[in-house]
């Protein structure tokens, strides 16, 4: 089985990524630690990366062309990521949701600043990311009809929302 969790910053896609991996004893590779990679070895912002990739496509180009040969090659994984279900062909896809405020309020608790210059560079980098979608990909990342599980992390907590998971990917066979 390959599992693809995605969802917008804050929304819990890691967290629960990471538990459905310990839980199974399988591996879970992030598009998103890609991306904060990319940025820190750049010496850069996400916001100013997130500007960088506007203006050079190849950046996303290449994240998402690993994200794909990995979901088409391999099986027994989770892959974390924005695009990731919609670049795996056969996977159960699930897409973790959050108001903007609940997603910008753990922002903050993961990685400081205010609320408000959370919310800005949040703004900004979602904007920004899915302008890249639409003209890279022909994506609408608000459409979320190529997702078999849409779940709100509002309603249940990581560890709630990880044995719904557990409940779905077991009676899909499990890994």
């Amino acid at each position: 089985m390959l599992l693809t969790i995605s969802g917008l910053p804050g929304s819990g896609t890691t967290t629960v990524g990471k538990l459905l991996a310990e839980h199974y004893s399988i591996k879970m590779i992030s598009a998103g630690d890609v991306f904060r990679g990319l940025a820190k070895e750049r010496g850069m912002t996400l916001a100013e990366f997130g500007s960088l990739a506007e203006s050079d496509p190849s950046i996303d180009i290449e994240i998402d062309k690993r994200q794909s040969e990995i979901a088409n090659t391999s099986d027994g994984l989770i892959l974390e990521g924005r695009l990731a279900g919609h670049m795996a062909g056969n996977a159960l896809k699930v897409w973790i949701k959050a108001p903007m405020e609940v997603r910008v309020k753990r922002i903050v608790e993961r990685e400081g600043s205010s609320f408000d210059v959370r919310m800005a560079e949040t703004v900004e980098r979602e904007a920004s990311e899915a302008l890249r979608y639409k003209e890279i990909h022909s994506i609408d990342i608000n459409d979320l009809s190529v997702y078999d599980i849409v779940i709100d992390s509002t309603r249940w907590d990581q560890f709630a929302i990880t044995d719904i998971l557990k409940q779905a990917i077991d009676a899909c066979g499990g890994f």
